[in-house]
C-alpha cells in the first residue's frame, strides 16, 4: 500500500483560526522539529506562499508572529532566520507530580478567577464519590508567565478537605499546599488527556482564537488510602504549552504507560468505549 504523501496541504480556511495563525502553528511546530537546523534560513516568502496556497501577506503576518515570540529575525535582504537564541521548544521531563505542581506554582503567576461552594457536575461526583447534591470546593485560576497566559486550572476538592480553600489563600499558596496542610498525603493519580474547543469565555482568558484546539488534561488525585482528593481540569494553548511524560522501562507494559479509549458511536446510537 502506498504512503500518503508527507507534503503539507494547502491551508484552507477554518472557522475561529485564521490562514496566517495556521500557518505559524505549522512553521512552529517544524521550528521546534529542527527543520530548518541545518542552515537556521526559513523558505523565502514567496516559496512559502506557493507552498501552503497562501498569499504574501499571510506568510508576513506568520512570520511576524514567530517573531514576535522570539523564535526568528528578518535580516534585510537575506530572509527570515531561525535565532540562535530562541527559547528551546523541547525539554525533557524531570520531575515527579509533585514537584510538576511546585515548579508551576514557582514559575507562573496566579489569578484567581473564582472560589465557591457548588454542586459539582454528575461526573464530577461520581469520581469524588460524592452523593448527589453534596456541595464541593470549586476554584477556577488563570496561570500566566511574564503576562501571558498560559493555563486555565479548574479544581473541586470534596469540602471536608476544602475548608482553607479561599480566593485569598489560594493566591499564597497553591491548592496542593494548602490540602498537604491539612494532612493530605497524596498517592495515586489518574490522569486523562484529550481536546477541547474553546469557547469565547475560555478563548478571552487564555487569549486565544474562539474554536482554537485547547490542550486539556483531567487530573484525580487521591491520598494514600485510594480516596479521592482532588479532580484537576487544565486547558493549555497548543501555542503555549506541551505535556510532558517520562515513562520508566519497567512501567511501559502496564496502565502507568497509559492506555488509550477510543468512545466509537455505535450504529444504534449508543457510544463504545474501545481500549487499546
Amino acid at each position: 500500500m502506498a504512503h500518503p504523501s508527507t507534503a503539507p496541504a494547502p491551508l484552507a480556511p477554518v472557522p475561529g483560526t485564521s490562514l496566517h495563525r495556521q500557518l505559524f502553528m505549522v512553521l512552529r511546530d517544524e521550528i521546534s522539529r529542527g527543520v530548518y537546523a541545518a542552515t537556521g534560513a526559513l523558505p523565502k516568502e514567496e516559496a512559502l506562499g506557493e507552498r501552503f496556497g497562501v498569499s504574501r501577506i499571510t506568510v508576513r503576518r506568520a512570520l511576524a508572529d514567530l517573531a514576535a515570540q522570539g523564535l526568528v529575525e528578518r535580516r534585510h535582504g537575506l530572509g527570515t532566520f531561525v535565532r540562535a537564541d530562541a527559547p528551546p521548544m523541547r525539554s525533557s521531563p524531570s520531575l515527579s507530580v509533585i514537584d510538576g505542581l511546585r515548579s508551576t506554582a514557582i514559575e507562573t503567576d496566579v489569578e484567581v478567577l473564582n472560589v465557591e461552594q457548588a454542586v459539582p457536575p454528575p461526573d464530577v461526583a461520581s469520581v469524588l464519590q460524592l452523593p448527589a447534591g453534596e456541595l464541593a470546593v470549586h476554584a477556577l485560576r488563570l496561570r500566566s508567565i511574564d503576562g501571558m497566559p498560559v493555563m486555565l486550572t479548574e479544581a473541586w476538592v470534596p469540602a471536608a478537605l476544602g475548608k482553607r480553600v479561599t480566593a485569598a489563600q489560594l493566591r499564597k499558596q497553591a491548592l496542593y499546599e494548602i490540602l498537604m496542610s491539612q494532612g493530605v498525603a497524596f498517592g495515586r493519580v489518574v490522569q486523562e488527556f484529550s481536546a477541547q474547543v474553546a469557547d469565547p469565555q475560555r478563548a478571552g482568558w487564555l487569549q486565544t482564537e474562539v474554536g482554537s484546539p485547547l490542550l486539556k488534561m483531567v487530573r484525580l488525585m487521591h491520598d494514600l488510602q485510594s480516596r479521592p482528593v482532588q479532580h484537576l481540569t487544565v486547558l493549555l494553548s497548543p501555542e503555549r504549552s506541551r505535556i510532558l511524560m517520562d515513562i520508566p522501562g519497567a512501567s511501559v507494559n502496564t496502565l502507568s504507560a497509559g492506555q488509550i479509549v477510543h468512545d466509537v458511536p455505535r450504529r444504534t446510537g449508543g457510544t463504545a468505549p474501545r481500549r487499546r
